[in-house]
């Protein structure tokens, strides 16, 4: 196995708490994981990547984590993950696991300790800090700045007992990890080594730009409502390399070649990311850039959803490609635990389902990168079509009404923002089959499956050549089939074209051209596809060679068509 195995690798994510349930308490653990492996391999992916599993009060459903060595009760226990972590090598699948350590949960012993007193040997290992001189402690306008936390409100809590406050950037339950001490760094390096050594294959680090601040802590540039802008202040911090490279010579020194490394980093330019994974540089092989995903959002942020612009999508993610094509790599998705599904997102779920779908994935697969399915993403899942804030468990999206509403945002169009957006549209119950609840569980499900589970679901997927997820699993074939798809050049064609998203992957004699129309109007591809033969196509059985009049693809609507010619050496 190559050193860069995951070029041509793709990656599937599982969300543990609504992948399946084994034990009928209405949410997902990992024995029934390990019962839809079978699945997994059938799709052909290479890597699963689990969200976390690890000990957590839940108050970020896991990503507030206790005890960063131990299986939550909810999920099962560490002989169940040995057994799936068997299982799945033994099916040539790899386990990457989520590593949270921007924060961890306040029930965390470290963090118990560091609270415990301003003498604690710990006390360090986390940002306290005393109140604004001239305020009340505890009193509005008192906390250390006046950064505005991700889920609404400040990013700093007020600890009675010591007079002073926590920064925790998320969730006041996840108080920021100090990476400026040492001892903290070296604990988490040993935590990291020990799941290696268990036999897990990578890590996906979770805002692992943000672990670095700026110092002295200072305010950031006002924002509407009196909090401020922290971020520039905290992401791409000035260690923030330092620290990867520092973690690549502990932890992954001597070990090269085997493992997978990918880091989220909200914010990250195009420039940042190139330092991020250049591979002279030893720090991650890849990373999760937003700007693509952040495309549409509108005045009022992420639940103020707007048309999407396909041109500025196209310029995003061609800059992207061509950026890292030399020095570092790309990561590719459309969807995860974040965001919401991508075929009610940026295709059409009502008149085009199925077509969108394959189309969307095409474009996305097909790039240069490693692939990211999110579970579900391959049977074509769609929003929840949740009416009601009762209906939400997602904090962003409750914290997100709360602020909305006392902007006088009205309610309707904040429900609006909320169905198209909200991260509970990812979470909802895979739809394995027809029966109740999707046979997810026997139980009741923590979150409501999405009521189209009757007929979109994977029993009828499998069954069918011509489903998405039989789209999926020839895209994935062809990734490991054709080296062009994972090592080729990339060249973006019809930049400005509204309507078609088209582009042109080269390695040696192959070359492939992707010529997609993401709309629900006709549309022509005016490219030359090399008199290629068509390789994949998402409108049913084709074997139409490239059309004869050289020069144009016509093409329905999310009609989608992949060439692969083999030409001459010039």
């Amino acid at each position: 196995m190559s050193d860069d195995w995951w070029k041509s690798a793709v990656v599937y994510q599982v969300y543990p708490r609504s992948f399946q349930d084994s034990d009928g308490d209405g949410v997902g653990d990992l024995r029934g994981i390990l019962s839809r492996l079978d699945h997994l391999e059938w799709l052909g992916v290479d890597v699963i990547w689990l969200s976390p599993i690890y000990a957590s009060p839940q108050a970020d459903n896991g990503y507030d984590i206790s005890d960063y060595e131990a299986i939550d009760p909810t999920f099962g226990t560490l002989d169940d993950f040995d057994a799936l972590l068997t299982a799945a090598h033994a099916r040539g699948i790899k386990i990457v696991m989520d590593l949270v350590v921007n924060h961890t949960s306040d029930e965390h012993p470290w963090f118990l300790e560091s609270r415990s007193s301003k003498r604690s040997p710990k006390r360090d290992w986390y940002w306290w800090r005393p109140p604004r001189e001239g305020f009340e402690p505890g009193a509005p306008g008192a906390e250390p700045t006046n950064w505005r936390a991700f889920f609404s409100g400040s990013t700093w809590a007020y600890d009675e007992e010591s007079g002073e406050y926590f920064l925790h950037l998320f969730h006041p339950k996840q108080p920021d990890l100090n990476w400026e001490n040492p001892e903290v760094r070296q604990a988490v390096y040993a935590m990291m080594n020990r799941w290696l050594d268990r036999g897990v294959d990578g890590f996906r680090m979770d805002v692992i730009n943000l672990i670095s601040k700026v110092l002295p802590l200072r305010d950031g540039e006002p924002l509407p409502g009196g909090l401020g802008n922290g971020f520039p202040l905290y992401a791409c911090g000035p260690r923030n390399h330092e620290f990867l490279q520092e973690m690549h010579r502990e932890v992954f020194a001597g070990r090269e070649g085997r493992f997978l490394t990918v880091g989220e980093t909200p914010g990250a330019t195009v420039d940042d990311a190139v330092l991020f994974t250049d591979p002279a540089r030893a720090e991650v092989d890849m990373v999760f850039q937003f700007e693509h995903v952040d495309v549409d959002h509108g005045p009022l942020g992420k639940f103020d959803p707007q048309p999407l612009d396909l041109v500025r999508l196209k310029a995003i993610l061609g800059r992207w490609q061509a950026a890292l094509g030399e020095r570092g790599w790309n990561s590719l998705y459309w969807d995860n635990h974040d965001q919401p599904r991508v075929v009610s997102r940026f295709g059409d779920d009502r008149d085009h389902w199925a077509a969108s779908a394959k189309a969307l994935a095409a474009v996305l697969h097909l790039m240069r990168g490693t692939p990211y399915v999110y579970q579900g993403e391959e049977l074509g899942m769609t929003n929840a079509g949740f009416t009601s804030i009762d209906q939400y468990r997602d904090i962003e999206s409750l914290g997100a009404y709360d602020e909305l509403r006392a902007m006088d945002v009205p309610e309707q169009r904040i429900l609006d923002g909320l169905a198209a957006m909200s991260r509970d549209n990812a979470r909802t119950p895979v739809q394995w089959d027809a029966s109740p609840h999707a046979g997810f569980t026997t139980g009741t499900p923590w979150l409501p499956v999405t009521a189209n589970h009757a007929w979109l679901n994977a029993e009828a997927q499998r069954a069918d050549p011509d489903s998405v997820a039989a789209f999926y699993r020839a895209l994935i074939a062809l990734r490991h089939d054709e080296p062009v798809v994972a090592h080729g050049t990339f060249a973006m064609l019809l930049a400005e074209d509204p309507q078609v998203f088209a582009y042109r992957r080269v390695l040696g004699d192959a070359v492939l051209t992707v010529a997609a129309n993401l709309s629900g109007q006709d549309a022509t591809a005016r490219v030359d596809a090399a008199h290629g033969s068509l390789v994949l196509h998402n409108l049913g059985a084709d074997t139409t060679p490239y059309p004869a009049g050289a020069g144009e693809v016509p093409l329905g609507p999310w009609e989608v068509r992949v060439y692969l010619a083999r030409q001459a050496a010039r």
